[in-house]
């Protein structure tokens, strides 16, 4: 049976039989097994909304290195949008912290949290799953020399910084998420009854429901862009566009003072979903990855922190779901959350059936809707 490898359309979500194996392009695992022990078999997330996504962390990082400039040594707390980071600074440097990494650049993509921008996401997947280099990763590299077929495929400058631009500018102009509401008033009550069970449970500590963006420009190059992954705007033109009146469509709304609101459902924050061994019910369901936990390969994410907080904006229709997904239920997807979400699960699972379903109902209303039907 055929099925749909983007959830719901080009840009979205992968279907399972996308899936990809994290750390291939190093280790080579998969050639002796898909176990866990030697490779992290991943879902592919959806791409709407990303440009968003991007400028959001890019705000979130600028605020959190200018609180962190100056402090004293020891221990604080750093608040950017409404959101907690725990830091420890020694010798005037970060050097250790929670949920982020201790250069306080947040890196939106990839379910690990490990890479910074669109540019950086698509150089690496041009070359890991493509096969196909660019220059700026390359020929561009100051620490290599020139060589316009670095793969001596006889193909020469395969992907120019113009290329990548036009890839990483199409990814972030495609449409914001939206809500798609049941007709009937009945229905419309159990979907805003769910939307207040969901809050009451703390689901929203972490998925939270919106955050608000100071500028409405998505502008390219990001400058937090790792070696590699092109930064200067004098090699790689800049360009930017209101994301508010430009774009596929549905848009951002604009907010007061030239700002632009993110309703997102996540704090773009790395968190443990798995409960220690100890709990006496433990549920362990996302603690399968073994080899990115560390690696410089994954920015060394610690071994305590798994996942970045899943954006729930395209939830009701980019199913599967989980970081492998193997998960085909909502349902499902809440009862499998452990560790620092294992109270806000349970109280999920408190609730009666009929509480139960009105949660999922209201999730089932965040979706990627169809191109240029209108703001959100």
């Amino acid at each position: 049976v055929y099925k749909r490898q983007a959830q719901p359309r080009p840009g979205g979500a992968g279907d399972f039989v996308a899936n990809v194996f994290v750390l291939a392009q190093a280790l080579d695992p998969v050639t002796f097994s898909v176990a866990p022990e030697f490779s992290n078999e991943r879902n592919t997330l959806g791409m709407n909304g990303s440009g968003p996504i991007e400028m959001l962390a890019r705000e979130m990082s600028v605020d959190l290195q200018t609180q962190a400039t100056g402090l004293a040594d020891g221990d604080h707390t750093l608040t950017t949008k409404s959101v907690n980071f725990d830091v420890t600074i020694s010798g005037g440097e970060v050097v250790a912290s929670e949920g982020i990494d201790t250069d306080l650049v947040i890196k939106p993509f990839h379910q690990a949290g490990v890479v910074v921008s669109l540019r950086e996401f698509t150089v690496n997947a041009m070359n890991h799953h493509h096969g196909m280099q660019a220059e700026e990763r390359f020929d561009l590299n100051p620490d290599k020399s020139f060589d316009s077929d670095f793969d001596e495929d006889n193909v020469h400058r395969e992907l120019t910084v113009g290329d990548i631009t036009a890839a990483t500018v199409w990814q972030a102009q495609l449409g914001v998420p939206g809500r798609v509401m049941p007709r009937g008033k009945k229905a419309r009550a159990i979907v805003k009854h769910g939307e207040q069970l969901f809050d009451d449970a703390g689901c929203t500590s972490c998925h939270v429901p919106e955050m608000r963006l100071e500028s409405r420009y998505f502008v390219e190059p990001n400058p937090f862009n790792p070696p590699g992954t092109c930064s200067d705007p004098t090699v790689c033109p800049a360009y930017s566009y209101d994301m508010t009146k430009k774009g596929e469509g549905p848009l951002l709304k604009k907010s007061k003072k030239g700002g632009a609101i993110v309703r997102a459902y996540t704090d773009l924050k790395r968190h443990t979903l798995c409960d220690d061994e100890s709990h006496p019910d433990p549920i362990r369901f996302f603690c399968n990855e073994q080899l990115a936990q560390g690696r410089p390969d994954q920015n060394g994410v610690p071994g305590t922190e798994f996942f970045l907080t899943r954006k729930l904006w395209d939830v009701g229709n980019s199913a599967p779901y989980g970081h492998r997904g193997d998960i085909t239920t909502i349902f499902e997807a809440i009862l499998l959350h452990g560790g620092e979400a294992r109270t806000s699960r349970d109280n999920f699972a408190t609730l009666d059936d009929g509480d139960q379903t009105a949660v999922v109902k209201f999730l089932k209303t965040l979706q990627v809707v169809p191109p240029k039907r209108g703001r959100e």
